[in-house]
């Protein structure tokens, strides 16, 4: 992990270069592909659905109980099915990379014009958005 700072025109800049953001989601998409058929099920993609940290104990929401398993199963199903945009039970690269432009677009968003200074993941997209912008600048 590192302290990064970036804005939302770090993320967009990333999403917009077409090149760089499908080779990271290509190759996220790989390293899940435990089986190597070229799609992702519910059981490849799990954990990392659960790495999104949707219920993050910091807030005090997975330690209060408000949600028992059955229902904690429900919400990470409904992730996955968001990736599934055909509903066939799998996930193809195209379904990977358009959530996942959905996903750092929102992110963008969410972080606005004014830069934050932020602790991110070695290998995650907002890692390479921020490695991105300072090859650039360099």
């Amino acid at each position: 992990m590192s302290v990064e700072i970036l804005d939302g025109r770090t993320v967009q800049s990333f999403v917009e270069d077409e090149g760089a953001f499908n080779a990271s989601v290509d190759g996220r998409f790989a390293a899940l592909d435990i089986n190597h058929d070229g799609l992702l099920s519910y059981p490849e993609m799990a954990a990392e659905l659960m790495s999104l940290r949707v219920l993050d104990k910091h807030f005090g929401v997975d330690e209060a109980g408000v949600l028992g398993p059955d229902e904690l199963a429900g919400l990470y199903r409904g992730l996955f099915a968001r990736f599934d945009r055909d509903g066939d039970g799998a996930v193809d690269r195209e379904e990977f990379r358009a959530e996942m432009k959905e996903v750092m677009l929102a992110v963008a968003s969410g972080l606005g014009f004014l830069p934050v200074q932020m602790v991110v993941e070695e290998g995650s997209f907002l890692k390479v958005a921020v490695d991105r912008e300072l090859a650039r600048a360099a």
